[in-house]
């Protein structure tokens, strides 16, 4: 579904970041769509349809550093408060006063994080594959150090460059290889070595899979490269380069529930959504609004993506049951 078959509206919106770009389909209450990484508002090009179907205004952005967005050139300016500020902005600048936000991978994050430092503006939120864990505990990158074995692919993003050298020369076979990774139908078996880990002088690109997922298209594969080729991969990487920026920062919410209605989903085979089971398991302390909670069986990480139908129903169900 390339981007000019949709029936949407691109605007170019002001927010702190400079600007953000957005992409806007249907009437009504406005539902703000959150990506992750490494993708844009493209990933949401199932919902966007079906949700203005149903009655909603739903609005996909480019998260800063990604797609037509700004990318400021400051590391630390892709801090978490930052991306909070820049989701408010969106939604005055949409002459709203109040959104439900939902967000997958990253998105995710920053999607429950807006709820929890901006209850006024969002008043319910939906999260995907990456389950809501409250703030605290050690510093991330004490984390990174203690950790044995293989290298994880967070502390490997951490360093300025050293992904940029990998993914960069070939940004196109490197999307693609990370997108099968981590699709069910497409994932490496369990005995093959993990493409969330990088061995010692290897790259991650070494244990990717060579064959596309289902899902993925050659035109949407096409549609995701394109963007980055032309931004770069390091606005999207600095995400990962402000955890410890945002263990910092967030330290007044160290424990704090997220207290609207909540959605949360998660893949089966989604080492996103298995490796925080027990964060799952403290949703009745951490989630106490949760009205929905969903694994799909036999699915990955681009949950939206690789099951639309069942997510736009799950949406569409939540959605209609939140409080008015």
């Amino acid at each position: 579904m390339p981007p000019h078959t949709m029936n949407v509206t691109h605007r170019l919106v002001p927010t702190p970041a400079g600007r953000t770009h957005l992409v806007e389909q249907g009437t009504g209450p406005l539902v703000l769509l959150v990506h992750g990484f490494p993708e844009s508002w493209y990933s949401w090009r199932h919902q966007l349809p079906e949700l203005a179907a149903a009655g909603y205004r739903a609005v996909a952005i480019d998260v800063r550093g990604y797609g037509r967005s700004s990318a400021p050139a400051d590391p630390a300016a892709y801090r978490m408060r930052a991306l909070v500020e820049d989701n408010v902005a969106v939604v005055r600048a949409l002459g709203e006063r109040s959104a439900v936000i939902v967000g997958h991978d990253w998105g995710s994050a920053i999607a429950a994080d807006s709820a929890l430092l901006e209850p006024d503006v969002f008043r319910a939120v939906g999260l995907l594959s990456v389950p809501y864990a409250p703030h605290g505990g050690p510093r991330p990158s004490e984390v990174f150090a203690e950790m044995g074995g293989d290298e994880f692919y967070v502390s490997y993003f951490q360093e300025p460059g050293r992904a940029e050298a990998e993914i960069e020369p070939d940004v196109r076979g490197w999307l693609a290889g990370i997108y099968a990774a981590l699709s069910a139908d497409t994932m490496p078996p369990a005995d093959a070595p993990d493409p969330h880990f990088v061995g010692a002088g290897g790259t991650l690109r070494e244990r990717f899979p060579g064959e596309l997922p289902g899902w993925l298209g050659q035109d949407d594969l096409d549609v995701y490269a394109g963007e980055f080729e032309r931004t770069g991969m390091t606005p999207a990487l600095n995400r990962y380069r402000n955890m410890d920026r945002d263990w910092a920062d967030l330290a007044a919410f160290d424990g704090a529930p997220v207290r609207q209605p909540a959605l949360f989903a998660g893949g089966g085979l989604d080492a996103s959504t298995t490796w925080l089971s027990d964060a799952v398991a403290a949703y009745p302390t951490t989630l106490p609004g949760l009205l929905s909670s969903r694994i799909l069986e036999d699915c990955g990480h681009w949950i939206q993506q690789e099951r639309p139908a069942e997510i736009n129903e799950l949406l569409i169900d939540w959605l209609a049951a939140l409080p008015s």
